[in-house]
């Protein structure tokens, strides 16, 4: 590669470097990319993708064993678990591959190697240094600079992982056999993705969590119908438990656990820690300049810019939510911004959250909660799976659609869901919280049936006594 000198330089190349130079790209800006490891980052690599991979093969996993309630039957139904996960690992190359392609075909160089901040040069140019095992480092300049580094999993003092008694979730990914007992530390939408998966193959799992309630960022009856749910399916959900450090025997890791105020050992073949994830802002070159961190987290303003003049932070490293959807977003705004166009700062309210679990769960914006705490007087609409049609028919009944919305002036503040699609559906209610639609417009909404969506319209008219099927 001869040319060293960009108009955007994006360090690191998950679904936030990558998308930011494409985006450069396609506005005539000379754009390249730094990636240490693989093109993807964790979310093609070793997050969204594979997890969905194996969470698919569960399901048909769960499917088969449920055959009867359908008016099939199936014998001595098996599974090769090696077969699973190198499928999972085959879905992410795929992927991973394409990105690749799609730099080559849009013409942005792609320099492999450790990226560094690195001063400036006499003309104002921000440097950065590449720095990669057994080869020499490549200085690179360039007049605005993203860092794209992502984050990685959190560990806690005598819960770290281990990669064999101790999984992150890069060994919860790739695990050579199925364990037959498992207890995940952290019920966010990785460790209870992870559970969910590993009890739908036939471990037994414990899920514990520290919060009052699993899936605590969730609005609340969500959280209640999800543990429920679980509990049905086996899984052991422990909630207010305090985990001390871990005893690790040859082949088996007990944990104790305190509930209440007494303490229970349990005893698993493996620990899944998933307590949270740190951004990586190590050894990318913030000693000396003007970039503040907060919590291993890059402080940025509205557009993605740090303190420093030039230099720009999107994603996971510049902090919560932590999801690849919001990384391309900001990738795209902070581009369009460099470039000088008008653009419109991230609101988090309209950003989609969603956990693939069985059943699913999704939602945007306020729970009722934190509605009424930010001071709305709320209306709240609910309409449960079990009276719609298509989930009956699919044989998927369990489930809740529900909707919050401003009382004075209709505004959908949230809406939080929980059953089959779900995740496939909320787009609907995060196009509604973007465009600021009220209940009026929704309302004359015409939804197809029969479709599990028609419980979206339900939900929204039971927020004013208007619900027709329930």
């Amino acid at each position: 590669m001869s040319q060293t000198d960009f108009d955007i330089l994006v360090i690191g190349g998950g679904p936030g470097g990558y998308v930011a130079a494409l985006r450069a790209a396609q506005l005539k800006l000379s754009v390249a990319v730094v990636e240490a490891t693989h093109l993807g980052g964790i979310c093609l690599n070793w997050g969204c993708i594979p997890t969905k991979a194996l969470l698919r093969a569960s399901e048909i996993n769960h499917l088969l064993h449920d055959l009867d309630s359908y008016g099939f039957k199936a014998e001595q139904v098996s599974f090769d678990f090696k077969k699973i996960i190198a499928r999972s690992r085959a879905v992410s190359k795929q992927l991973s591959s394409g990105v690749s392609h799609l730099l080559k075909k849009a013409k942005v160089p792609v320099f492999e190697g450790f990226g560094k901040l690195d001063g400036v040069d006499k003309t104002g140019r921000r440097k950065v240094l590449v720095s990669k095992e057994g080869a020499a480092s490549i200085g690179l300049t360039a007049k605005h600079v993203i860092l794209a580094t992502g984050a990685r999993a959190r560990a806690l003092p005598g819960l770290e992982a281990d990669g064999k008694l101790v999984w992150s979730y890069r060994e919860a990914l790739v695990p050579d056999d199925l364990p037959k007992r498992l207890l995940v530390i952290g019920s966010g939408a990785i460790g209870t993705e992870f559970a969910s998966f590993y009890r739908n193959m036939g471990s037994a799992v414990t899920l514990v969590e520290v919060a009052p309630r699993i899936l605590p960022v969730e609005d609340e009856e969500i959280s209640a119908i999800a543990q429920k749910e679980f509990e049905k399916q086996g899984i052991r959900v422990i909630t207010g438990a305090k985990v001390g450090a871990l005893r690790k025997n040859s082949d088996t890791v007990t944990v104790p656990v305190e509930i209440n105020g007494k303490t229970e050992d349990i005893t698993v073949d493996k620990v899944i820690s998933a307590v949270g994830i740190v951004g990586n802002v190590e050894n990318i070159g913030l000693e000396g300049t003007k970039i503040k961190v907060d919590r291993t987290h890059v402080v940025t303003d509205a557009l993605c810019r740090t303190g420093e003049p030039g230099v720009y932070a999107i994603g996971d490293l510049a902090g919560a939510p932590w999801l690849a959807h919001k990384a391309s977003h900001e990738a795209v705004m902070c581009v369009e911004a460099i470039a000088g166009k008008d653009v419109h700062p991230i609101d988090s309210t309209k950003i989609p959250g969603c956990t693939y679990c069985r059943p699913q769960i999704a939602s945007v914006g306020y729970t009722e909660a934190r509605a009424r705490e930010a001071g709305y007087a709320v209306r709240v609409g609910k309409f449960p799976l079990m009276a719609n049609g298509k989930a009956l028919a699919m044989g998927e009944p369990v489930g809740l659609i529900k909707t919050v919305f401003d009382a004075k002036t209709g505004e959908l503040l949230g809406a939080h869901m929980i059953g089959a699609e779900v995740t496939e559906m909320v787009q609907g209610y995060v196009i509604a919280r973007t465009g600021e639609l009220t209940e009026a417009e929704l309302a004359e909404t015409i939804f197809p049936h029969p479709t599990i969506s028609e419980s979206m319209h339900e939900a929204v008219l039971a927020a004013y006594g208007g619900a027709l099927h329930f």
